[in-house]
This record gives C-alpha cells, sequence and structure tokens, in this order.
C-alpha cells in the first residue's frame, strides 16, 4: 500500500487525471459488459400470432410472471423458462388454436334449434376437430379446414362433397407423405367423401399434391438425381452436369375403338323347316264333245296322283366385333431429353505438358448405356440421349464442392460476444496500460546504490587507500557548489559501480566513514 500511495504521490496532475479517466472508463466498460453477459437471453416463444391469440397469450405470461418482449407480431421470454412456459400456457389451452369442436354442441338445446342449424353446427364442430388433429403435426402451426358438404336430405344421393385444409408451417414445408395422409385424414371423416376430393394447400408454397399426382418437376429432379448418384462415383463429385427436359401428358384423353372382322364369324341361331305335300286322284276322263256321240268307244276312267317334298334352312351368324376403351391419365411421360456433360481426364499433348483432355469413346458409351438405363429410355418413343466429355474450365479433379467455413458456423449472439471482447481488451490495452507504460518510460530509473534523498550531497574527491588509511577523516565533508559537482562525461553511476569493484575495500571505509560522520552531526 505505501509503495503505491508513493507511486501516486510522485506523478504528476495530468499523469493523475489520466489514470482517474482509466480507471473510470475501464470501470464502467467492465460494468457493462457484465450487464450485457448477465442480461437474460431472449428467445422466441411464440409468432405469428393474430391479436386475439396474442393477448391471451401475454396475459398467461404475466400471471407467471416472466420478463417478456413483444417484437411485432412476435413474443420473445427468457431462454431458460422458454420451455416451461409453454408447458404452463398449453395446459391453459394457449395460444387457441383452431376452432372449437365438437363442444359446440353442448350448448344446443331442443327447443328454437331448426334442422339447419343443427346441420350448421355439426360440420363447423367437425372442421374444429379435424383442423385440432392437424396441429398435432410438428411442422404445422395454424390448420383452417373447410368442408363442402351438399345437404342430404330428400331423394339425391350421388353428392359426396369435397373440403379444403390450409396449413401455416414454421418453415418446414408440408411433405408429400403428409399431404397424402391428410386427406385420407379428412376423407375418412367425412361419410362418403373420397380422397381426390380433398385439397391441401400450403400457405407458402400453393397446392401441395400427393405421391400419385407427383409433378413433373419433381420426377425429372429425381431424375436428375438417380443420373448424378451413378455417375459421380466414377467421374467424381462435380465432374458432371446433368440437365433432363421431361415431356410429360398433362390431358386426360378417352379413346373408345370397336373392330368388325367380316372373316371372322360365330352362328348363333339355325332354323330347318321341311315340307311334304302328296295327292292321288282317280276318276273319269275329261268330258268332251266325243262322250255324246254313240258310236264312241267307252272311256276308260282317269287317275291322277302328286308328290312334293320342300326343305327350308335358316341360320344366323354375328361379325367379330372387337371393343376397347383407353383412359390416358395426366402424368404420362411423352419424351424425355436428357443431356450429360463429363469433364476430362489428364493427359499429355504434343509438347509433354499436362492438361485436361476429353475422354475415350469406349468409356462414354458404357456411362451412356447407365443413363439410358436409369432415366427409362424409350428410343421408339422420341427419346434423346446425349453424353459428351469436354474439359471443364478451373474445376479439378475434387469437383466443386467446397466445405463452409469457420465464420458460417457462428450465430450473430456468438459474433456479437466476440466482439465485445474484443472492444473490452482494445479499451482496456489504450486507456490503463499504455499511460501505465508511458509513465514508467518517463520516470528515471532508480539506482539503489545511490544514497537516500534525505541524505548530505555526496562529495569530495576519491582518495587513494593509502592516503585514507593515514589521514583519518575527522570532520564532515563540506558541501561544494553546485559547479563543482559536475563529473566526468559518461554515466556517473556506472563509473561509480566500477570503481566501486575495483577498490572494494576502500570504498567501504568511505562509506563507513560518512556514515558515521551523518550520526555525529544528528
Amino acid at each position: 500500500m505505501q509503495k503505491l500511495q508513493d507511486y501516486w504521490n510522485e506523478r504528476s496532475s495530468q499523469q493523475k487525471a489520466i489514470l482517474v479517466a482509466a480507471f473510470l472508463t475501464t470501470f464502467l466498460a467492465i460494468a457493462g459488459f457484465a450487464w450485457v453477459t448477465n442480461r437474460p437471453s431472449m428467445s422466441l416463444l411464440y409468432g405469428g400470432l393474430d391479436a386475439a391469440q396474442a393477448g391471451e397469450v401475454v396475459a398467461g405470461i404475466e400471471r407467471a410472471g416472466v420478463a417478456y418482449e413483444v417484437r411485432g407480431d412476435s413474443i420473445w421470454v427468457d431462454a431458460a423458462s422458454r420451455d416451461k412456459l409453454r408447458m404452463d400456457l398449453a395446459a391453459q389451452g394457449l395460444p387457441a388454436a383452431g376452432g372449437a369442436g365438437y363442444e359446440l354442441l353442448d350448448g344446443m338445446s331442443g327447443f328454437g334449434t331448426t334442422s339447419q342449424m343443427f346441420d350448421a353446427a355439426y360440420w363447423r364442430a367437425k372442421e374444429g376437430e379435424l383442423a385440432r388433429t392437424i396441429l398435432a403435426l410438428p411442422n404445422v402451426k395454424t390448420a383452417r379446414v373447410h368442408l363442402a358438404i351438399e345437404n342430404g336430405r330428400g331423394y339425391r344421393r350421388d353428392g359426396q362433397g369435397s373440403a379444403s385444409v390450409t396449413i401455416g408451417t414454421n418453415g418446414q414445408a408440408i411433405s408429400r407423405e403428409q399431404a397424402a395422409a391428410l386427406k385420407y385424414l379428412i376423407s375418412s371423416g367425412v361419410p362418403g367423401m373420397a380422397p381426390e376430393a380433398v385439397t391441401v394447400i400450403d400457405t407458402r408454397n400453393g397446392i401441395v399434391a400427393a405421391g400419385e399426382d407427383e409433378a413433373g418437376a419433381d420426377r425429372a429432379a429425381a431424375m436428375k438425381r438417380n443420373v448424378e448418384r451413378i455417375l459421380e462415383p466414377h467421374v467424381g463429385i462435380g465432374n458432371a452436369i446433368v440437365e433432363l427436359n421431361l415431356d410429360m401428358v398433362t390431358e386426360t384423353e378417352m379413346l373408345t375403338e370397336q373392330r368388325f372382322d367380316p372373316e371372322g364369324r360365330a352362328m348363333i341361331s339355325q332354323v330347318t323347316e321341311e315340307t311334304t305335300d302328296q295327292s292321288n286322284s282317280t276318276g273319269s276322263g275329261a268330258v268332251t264333245a266325243a262322250s255324246n256321240l254313240p258310236d264312241a268307244d267307252e272311256a276308260q276312267g282317269d287317275r291322277s296322283e302328286a308328290t312334293r317334298q320342300e326343305t327350308r334352312q335358316q341360320a344366323n351368324y354375328e361379325v367379330t366385333r372387337v371393343t376397347r376403351e383407353v383412359s390416358r391419365q395426366p402424368g404420362a411421360t411423352r419424351r424425355l431429353t436428357v443431356a450429360v456433360l463429363v469433364n476430362g481426364v489428364p493427359g499429355e499433348n504434343a509438347q509433354g505438358e499436362t492438361q485436361m483432355v476429353p475422354r475415350a469413346q469406349a468409356e462414354l458409351d458404357v456411362l451412356r448405356e447407365l443413363v439410358a438405363s436409369a432415366v427409362g429410355y424409350d428410343e421408339a418413343r422420341g427419346d434423346l440421349l446425349t453424353v459428351k466429355s469436354l474439359p471443364f474450365a478451373g474445376l479439378g479433379d475434387g469437383g466443386t464442392a467446397a466445405a463452409p467455413g469457420w465464420m458460417d458456423r457462428l450465430e450473430v449472439n456468438g459474433l456479437a460476444r466476440i466482439l465485445m471482447i474484443g472492444l473490452f481488451a482494445l479499451a482496456l490495452v489504450f486507456l490503463v496500460l499504455r499511460p501505465v507504460l508511458k509513465g514508467r518510460a518517463a520516470r528515471p530509473a532508480l539506482d539503489d546504490s545511490r544514497p537516500p534523498l534525505d541524505a548530505p550531497a555526496l562529495t569530495g574527491t576519491i582518495l587513494p587507500a593509502a592516503e585514507v588509511m593515514a589521514e583519518p577523516v575527522a570532520a564532515p565533508l563540506a558541501p561544494r557548489a553546485p559547479e563543482q559537482l559536475a563529473l566526468p562525461p559518461g554515466d556517473p553511476v556506472a563509473r561509480l559501480r566500477n570503481m566501486m569493484k575495483k577498490r572494494h575495500d576502500e570504498s567501504v571505509k568511505i562509506l563507513t566513514g560518512w556514515i558515521d560522520n551523518k550520526e555525529s552531526a544528528h
């Protein structure tokens, strides 16, 4: 403590002011840094809530006594209390997600409730229950279900109805598998509804098609990934560029064809009729003028016989007819075009220099067969497949894959803390250490071999040891004028040290005499 006080007393007024300012600045910087460090880290509790939901959540947070901040439509709370607060709010039914469910029917009485009112309340409750079930998905934040059900009263039995569900996510898009599951969920909850009558809508990406309704762009992307996955193990990552164009059928077509084959016939019925007619006639002959003559010969009696037989046959044949109906749905591949560009391989030119040269044609033929098998190439359909090898510009064998830097792994809060620590260290160096080092440099070096400040000035001439022994010191040396204290050029302290080393005994005797004279003077 005494050394600190002596150090303070030796400072000038300007140096004292600098030290006080540096101390206050350092204290304030440390206090600010401690306040920022100990300040609770705020984390997002809920975001995207409407005014009614946000008001209920804020009231619940105030009842829990947790510090919070409202930033736009988001509510931020202490990160340490966020999870527990979410559970407490969920136990209270906050935030109120989705509409009311079957509890709407509890408040309805039989008096004054018409059938139309009951139907409206029933389907409204059905929508609320379905929305609650959809909210169980981890990436779903909001859900609304709309049911379009025709009135089933009367004799109409062909109305099946339709439905749509609008979903708001927390950043993760609805997958096709989830969309298909939602279609079956809603269609199973409504009697007589088919899954195809349900439409799933994402608030960010629009209509979400199920697996059976996969769009052409997704199929093309999947085929492109398959080709790249086949080529990369051989040519290396980044050494193959694949472009694929998929032309698909987008309209529905119904074809009906009938063919008649006259050569091909089949007998379906046959009718045979047989007719037999037989007649026999006996009697006189025909009466003539001769019969009246007396001398005429008596005519013999007439006799006639007739027989007739008829056979009729009728056969019915059916001509062969072929009827074919073809239904073409959207999604069929109409034409496929694939272009594959493969990087070259290192080779030597005529000058012996190493450069990238195209790959051999035999290797390209093998790659072409692999690509054709991966994409389902059909030459009869008009598909086109091209595989070429050209050296890439500025690409090596390692491809273009680049690992993320260390800056990408740091979050914004971490960067802010590092920057604050760096500023604090710089302020400490420039405001505290620099004035102290500067003050030490300006202070003259103290030497232990010098006499204390209150001791009398050491004046006189150093005498040889013989003279000192012969002539003892009887009185203190008289002080000399300042002009007589001039020392020879050079460092006087260094000269004195050298002299004391060379004449150790004489120096001890002289110092002893000075000490004795000082005690006798006091």
